[in-house]
């Protein structure tokens, strides 16, 4: 008990020590890029990533994130940051804490919301359908053989096969995988490697890198800290941490049940299969021991050694050596 009330301290001591939010946190994912006052840093950062750069977008409209099935009982998707560009383009932002069986599957269920909520209610629709993005910021890696390991920021896309060409190019999937980007302040050139560097490092700076002098930064550092929240806030962004904190307790400790099922099966794995093993191995030794002592007597009764050879198995060396 004594334990847990000093992980807690320490926990609350981290919040206070931290002059920065986490963006990782729900409420500092959405602090910083779901409000209305802070759609600009929205802007920039999409405008910076290599996938969505091009569409040079200059306003956002934000969006209902939370979106339910069709009919009763249906799944609903809530979506950290959804929005809508000025040409009519969705943009779905994840914040993804961990890594999940089916990731994959979960990203690509979410864009269909923004797809099938682009159909006309009660009217003709030739199935025109604007762009939809999915960004995905990833605090977990790919498995290791997907990915090169320096490879951190990926753009999929529907593809043909047999000659790579791109067969859809409104479906657009954007994955930061945050882990993999070490980068150092010393060599952060552009705006894209700026934004990656603040989303992996805010919550331990102390003040704001002069790598990071550009206007969009200093609004977003002063959205950032801390200090300046109201007592609700505060408490909003505690309990966002404290639930950071819970999940990952959580993760680890199934991880780690996993891990010693893993060792004791092993070990009782091993037991049957030494036990087993032992008993294939006497009986060997039982069979090697009759088949010497048949071979002795035939020996013993003047058959001939090669026949000896050829009922028993034994080479002519070793009954010789009887």
């Amino acid at each position: 008990m004594e334990d847990k009330d000093n992980i807690k301290e320490s926990e609350k001591l981290e919040i206070v020590q931290e002059r920065y939010i986490n963006p990782y946190t729900d409420f500092g994912f959405k602090k910083l890029f779901g409000t209305e006052m802070n759609k600009d840093l929205l802007i920039s950062f999409l405008n910076a990533l290599p996938g969505t750069s091009s569409l040079g977008i200059t306003d956002v409209q934000y969006l209902n994130s939370e979106h339910l099935g069709d009919g009763y009982g249906d799944r609903r998707a809530v979506f950290d940051v959804y929005c809508q560009t000025a040409d009519g383009g969705r943009i779905i932002v994840e914040m993804q804490k961990a890594e999940q069986e089916y990731f994959k599957d979960r990203s690509l269920y979410y864009s269909t919301f923004a797809i099938r909520e682009q159909a006309p209610k009660g009217q003709k629709w030739n199935y025109r359908l604007e762009d939809v993005y999915t960004v995905g910021v990833l605090n977990f890696k790919f498995p290791e053989e997907e990915y090169p390991a320096d490879s951190f920021f990926h753009e999929v896309k529907l593809k043909d096969v047999e000659d790579n060409h791109i067969f859809y190019n409104k479906l657009t999937f954007l994955y930061l995988e945050m882990p993999k980007f070490n980068k150092h302040e010393d060599e952060l050139v552009t705006m894209f490697d700026k934004w990656m560097f603040v989303l992996r490092n805010l919550s331990r700076l102390l003040e704001r890198p002069k790598a990071l002098q550009d206007r969009v930064f200093e609004k977003l550092f002063q959205q950032a800290e801390i200090a300046k929240y109201t007592q609700e806030e505060r408490r909003e962004y505690e309990a966002s941490v404290k639930n950071y904190w819970d999940y990952f307790s959580t993760m680890k400790t199934a991880v780690d049940k996993g891990r010693a099922e893993g060792r004791a099966e092993g070990r009782a794995e091993g037991r049957a299969e030494g036990r087993a093993e032992g008993r294939a191995e006497g009986e060997a030794i039982g069979a090697d021991k009759k088949n010497r002592d048949n071979a002795r007597k035939m020996k013993a009764k003047g058959y001939a050694i090669e026949d000896i050879a050829d009922i028993t198995g034994l080479t002519t060396e070793e009954i010789a050596a009887l």
